[in-house]
This record gives structure tokens, C-alpha cells and sequence, in this order.
């Protein structure tokens, strides 16, 4: 067998996406030549493609010990370290890779990729554009270069960076896909949707067009529209600036409050504000679950829907449609709080169950899980208690009793407590 040979045919298979197959040569060419420095970074980057993440990282680290002054070994390490979502490791591996070849374009993309992850938009402009001064044509650059003015709100821009690069690879996913994005940040919701549609019908895995797709056609309702715009804009702030906007929200709130105790004259004036606050806090909470169970009802939106965002809305829903009915039977009974309690409770118990869709897969979603899994026993037992509340009054029994007082206590802290305990792991990406 010829290592060489071997080795170029391993990185064919590798282009072509055949990881498994790729690997195997690797293999052969290691079973020859163990200090193949190059084999064990391919090697790495296919493990890192199968989710095999640790013997990924062993065969890139193996690679940089072997070739410490090779840039590709280093380029090897920051795309696996990045698959695992380390990316401040993978930003060192990176930039190491940058620095030992400085006229190469994919590494400084790269670069770009892991800044752009890090909510770092400028810098990620700043790392794509140094990449384009040596590769012009860079699909992947030009790609990021459009994301990024997007998010930096540049949207002429960002409109002529992907049209130029659509009309010289007219067959390229992203762009598709970044043309939708673009368009949807400007309001252009029924072009967005057919290149939205036409990025999945090339790549039918591309994530960032099923995103895509699923939030242009929910923005078919007008309320909806109105809510994908404020999350737009969110999603263009950094992590700092976006804990500055909750922060101000929930200050403000707490401001006009002393403001309406210490001057009752305006209590009518800071009422409607307030009720305004918590009406929108609610609503960005609830919006992405309804819109999703409204699409449940669309021929095509069903289609788009994963099974958690299906599983996620019939469960806001159903909390939602329990809340709903007791309502209606408090208003049938001249508003007993047998039925309305029991009625708010479901209706708050929808906001943590909606907030373990918001944070991301692993550790997070499951201290999620158990934060909402606590809180839907405490609604039940408070339920129970408020059941039998008449027969305790009638029967001069204690009408709450230890259990009621905990359970009260720990669902009405629970529910204070949910967005704080949602936006902070939202925040957090699980190593893997």
C-alpha cells in the first residue's frame, strides 16, 4: 500500500462527506506511517464529524505534537475543540493556526466561524474580511461576512454580499439560506420563505434554513411578525447587552411601582404600563410555542416542526387549554377560586415548561427538566389543596396546612424565579 495514495484518497472521501470510509484509510496510513502528522488531523476532523469527540481530540492533540509548526494540525484541533463547544480553547487553536499560515483563508474563517458564535459580531467581520483579502471568492467567508452585517443591523450590505455570492454559486445552501435570514431581518417575510425553501431542497439537513423557514412562516401572523422583531433585535445584541435589556425591563417595572405607591394620582397612569410589561414578558415567553402549535395546523408547517418543538407547543398548549376551561367553569360557578386558582396555576405553570425548550441540550435541559418537574408537583398539590378547600372551611379544619403552605411557597418562588433560572442557562453551551 502506498501511504501517499492512501492518503489522498482518504481526503477525497472526506470532501465527499464519507467520513466512515475516509477514517478507515486513515487508519491504514497510521498502521504505516504512526508519525503521519496530516492522517492524524484528518482523522480527528472525521471522528469530530461521527461525534467520536474524545478520540477526536486525542487524534488532533496527537497531530500537534507531532507537527506543532504545521498550521493545519492546529486547524484540526480548533474544529474539533469547536464541535465540542469549547470555544475559547478552539479560538487559541485557531489563532495558532492563523499565525503559522498567514496568507490562508480557511483558517481565518475559522477564526471568523468562532467569534460569530461568541456573539462577537464585529470581530467576526473584522476576521471573514482579513480572510476575503486573500480568497475573494470564499463561499464560507462571504457566507459569514453576510451573517455577521446582518446581526450588525448592515442589511445593504449584507444583501450585496450574498446576491454576489448566489450569483457566482447559485447552488449553495447557505447562501440561500442567508438570503432568507436577510430578508427576513428587513420584513420581507414571502421572499424569505422561497429561499428559505430553496436552501433546504439542496441541503435538507441545513439547520439555519429549517430555522429559518419555520420562523418566516410563522410570521404570517401579524402578532407574531410583531414579536419576531424584537427577537431579531435581541438576537443582535451581545450576551451583556441582552441581560441589560431584562435588567432595565425588570427595574423599570419596580421603579414605576414605588413611583405609583408614593403618588396615587397616577396610579391610573402607571397601571396600564405595568399590565403593557407583563402582557410582553408573557408574550416572549409564549409566543415561540403557540406559533409553533398554530403551525401544527399547517400542511407544510407540520412538516418543519422537529418532534421537541411539536412536543414543547402541545404541552404549553395543553397547560394553556387547562387554564382555559377552569376559567370557564369559575365563570360558570359566579368566579370560585376552586376553579380560578387552579386556573392561574396552569397558566403559570406554561412559562417554565416553555423554558425548557429555551436552553440547550445536556446538563442545562436537565436541570430544566427538574426545575419544571418540581414545580408541576408543587401546582398539583396546591391544586389538591384548593380542592378541597370548601370541605376544610365547613369542617373548621385548618384551611392550609403545612403541605399547602410549602407548596404554595415553593410554586409561587418557583415561578418568580423562571426566567432568571432560563436566561442564564440559555446563556450556556455544554461542552461535549
Amino acid at each position: 500500500m502506498n501511504p501517499d495514495a492512501q492518503f489522498q484518497r482518504a481526503a477525497l472521501l472526506f470532501d465527499q462527506q464519507r467520513h466512515e470510509l475516509a477514517a478507515a484509510a486513515l487508519r491504514q496510513v497510521l498502521a504505516v506511517r504512526p508519525e503521519h502528522a496530516a492522517a492524524h488531523a484528518m482523522l480527528a476532523l472525521c471522528l469530530a464529524r461521527r461525534e467520536q469527540f474524545d478520540d477526536a481530540q486525542r487524534s488532533a492533540e496527537q497531530a500537534v505534537q507531532l507537527a506543532p509548526d504545521d498550521a493545519f494540525t492546529h486547524y484540526a484541533l480548533a474544529s474539533v475543540l469547536q464541535d465540542r463547544h469549547d470555544l475559547p480553547a478552539a479560538t487559541v487553536a485557531a489563532r495558532e493556526a492563523v499565525r503559522l499560515a498567514p496568507a490562508d483563508a480557511d483558517y481565518h474563517a475559522l477564526v471568523a466561524q468562532l467569534l460569530y458564535q461568541e456573539r462577537n459580531w464585529t470581530g467576526a467581520l473584522a476576521a471573514v474580511d482579513t480572510a476575503l483579502q486573500f480568497e475573494p471568492e470564499h463561499v464560507s467567508a462571504n457566507n459569514l461576512r453576510t451573517m455577521a452585517l446582518t446581526q450588525l443591523g448592515r442589511r445593504a450590505e449584507a444583501g450585496a454580499t450574498v446576491d454576489a455570492t448566489l450569483a457566482r454559486v447559485p447552488e449553495d445552501p447557505w447562501a440561500h439560506a442567508n438570503k432568507g435570514w436577510t430578508l427576513l431581518h428587513g420584513g420581507e417575510r414571502k421572499p424569505a420563505l422561497e429561499h428559505f425553501k430553496e436552501a433546504l431542497r439542496l441541503d435538507p439537513d441545513n439547520e439555519h434554513a429549517r430555522t429559518g423557514l419555520l420562523e418566516a412562516l410563522k410570521a404570517g401572523n401579524p402578532g407574531y411578525a410583531l414579536m419576531l422583531r424584537y427577537f431579531l433585535w435581541m438576537q443582535r445584541l451581545s450576551s451583556r447587552a441582552q441581560w441589560g435589556v431584562i435588567l432595565g425591563g425588570y427595574f423599570g417595572s419596580r421603579i414605576l411601582s414605588a413611583i405609583a405607591r408614593s403618588n396615587p394620582d397616577l396610579q391610573p397612569w402607571v397601571l396600564p404600563l405595568q399590565m403593557a410589561y407583563l402582557g410582553f414578558v408573557l408574550l416572549t415567553w409564549l409566543a415561540q410555542p403557540l406559533g409553533n402549535l398554530l403551525l401544527r395546523l399547517n400542511r407544510f408547517g407540520r412538516l418543519v416542526l422537529t418532534a421537541e418543538e411539536t412536543f414543547a407547543a402541545n404541552l404549553v398548549g395543553l397547560c394553556l387549554l387547562a387554564s382555559l376551561l377552569l376559567v370557564g367553569l369559575g365563570a360558570a360557578t359566579n368566579f370560585t377560586p376552586r376553579f380560578l386558582i387552579p386556573a392561574v396555576v396552569c397558566f403559570a405553570l406554561s412559562l417554565p415548561v416553555a423554558g425548557v425548550f429555551k436552553v440547550a441540550t445536556g446538563w442545562p435541559r436537565r436541570v430544566m427538566y427538574g426545575f419544571a418537574g418540581v414545580l408541576t408537583v408543587a401546582a398539583a398539590l396546591v391544586v389538591i389543596l384548593v380542592a378541597g378547600l370548601d370541605a376544610r372551611l365547613r369542617s373548621g379544619e385548618e384551611a392550609v396546612d403545612l403541605l399547602g403552605l410549602a407548596s404554595l411557597s415553593v410554586f409561587g418562588l418557583g415561578i418568580l424565579a423562571s426566567p432568571w433560572v432560563v436566561n442564564g442557562l440559555s446563556l450556556v453551551r455544554p461542552r461535549r
